[in-house]
């Protein structure tokens, strides 16, 4: 594969994840949250909407012809008057620094009836053909309510294969090197030395760089973290017990003789945490038979650990498929692991969950 193959998409992906990203601090630091509750009963932000707009307006300006597959629709802006215009405040708003950076971004939004037209664009039923984009404009959106981990996450999908991933983490510390904790991040200050842009492109490897409020700061290649003994591995989890079943997941850590406690922790944060070499393990186990997990949740961060060395798969051991729609319908649950050992976690999940 040419070393610059996918460079503009990766460019204007990691471009529209930091302003976008961008805008959801200035939600969390300034505005009240404007939380409304979905039909699936999970918290929506402004923060939500403005994010999905700027991203969705960036790809529009940049490939017309790709189709978008996104979480949030704008029925709820539509019926609160107030909600839409402080969303379009935002919006308005939200730029970066750099007027380079921002005129190659490009996809301005004219008006308040425009931005809601643009958050609608995301209404994709996905598939096996062609070029669609995913996006998640807050992952992990009850991390981000409690100033903890949270991902403005995007990806690249050609004919169902994800091509490019970028996770915008604001509240990681930009250091590879910090080992994960409990707590780490959770003060969601703006201070400097916080805040992480994570990417990759398929067959090119996987980088982190600091989260920048200019042009893309320059990268760093970074790598699963070498495990000689499984059983000191740091493993992490979803924080909310509906996600991912815990119980599950300690028998696991107990069979594969883990004795540290796990890191809990809200969404793909926890992909770039562990490709990044700052954990190990990330466990996700079914918490019910219905439950299927929705693209936007793995897309990016799938690609991005792959390519940082590890394993992606679900708990049987097969790779994700992100080619039947908007949803994973083939997959139950996601592990992801060093290679190396990603075969012996594999036979600890099956052990525990087939009982």
């Amino acid at each position: 594969m040419a070393s610059q193959e996918y460079s503009k998409e990766l460019h204007i992906a990691l471009l529209a994840v930091q302003r976008a990203t961008l805008l959801t601090k200035s939600v969390f630091h300034s505005h009240a949250k404007g939380t409304l509750n979905k039909s699936d009963a999970s918290p929506v932000t402004i923060g939500d909407f403005g994010a999905q707009a700027l991203i969705i307006a960036a790809l529009q300006h940049n490939f017309p012809q790709d189709e978008i597959v996104a979480e949030e629709e704008a029925k709820d802006l539509r019926e609160n008057d107030q909600l839409r215009e402080t969303v379009w405040d935002l919006v308005k708003g939200a730029s970066l620094s750099d007027a380079t950076a921002e005129n190659e971004l490009g996809g301005s939004i004219s008006s308040p009836e425009a931005m809601l037209d643009i958050i609608d664009k995301g209404n994709s039923k996905g598939g096996n053909r062609g070029r669609i984009w995913a996006i998640d404009p807050i992952d992990g959106t009850k991390g981000f309510l409690r100033g903890g981990q949270y991902a403005v996450c995007l990806g690249l999908m050609v004919d169902g294969d994800v091509k490019v991933g970028v996770l915008g983490c604001p509240n990681l510390p930009v250091s590879d090197s910090e080992r994960l904790s409990e707590n780490i991040g959770a003060d969601a200050t703006d201070a400097e030395g916080k805040g992480v842009l994570f990417s990759a492109v398929l067959g090119q490897g996987a980088q982190s760089r600091p989260l920048s409020k200019d042009t893309v700061s320059s990268p760093s290649s970074i790598h699963m973290k070498p495990l000689a003994n499984i059983s000191e591995a740091t493993f992490c989890e979803s924080v909310e017990a509906g996600h991912s079943s815990q119980g599950d997941a300690a028998a696991i850590a107990q069979k594969l003789g883990i004795t540290k406690p796990s890191v809990r922790m809200d969404s793909q944060a926890k992909y770039g945490s562990i490709a990044r070499g700052a954990g190990d393990l990330y466990l996700r186990l079914p918490a019910r038979k219905d439950y299927v997990e929705k693209i936007w949740d793995h897309a990016a961060g799938d690609l991005i650990v792959r390519e940082a060395g590890g394993q992606v798969t679900d708990v049987e051991g097969k790779r994700l498929d992100f080619s039947l729609g908007r949803t994973l319908a083939n997959n139950k649950g996601v592990i992801a692991a060093p290679k190396d050992v990603h075969g012996e976690v594999i036979e600890a999940v099956k052990s525990i969950l087939n009982k």
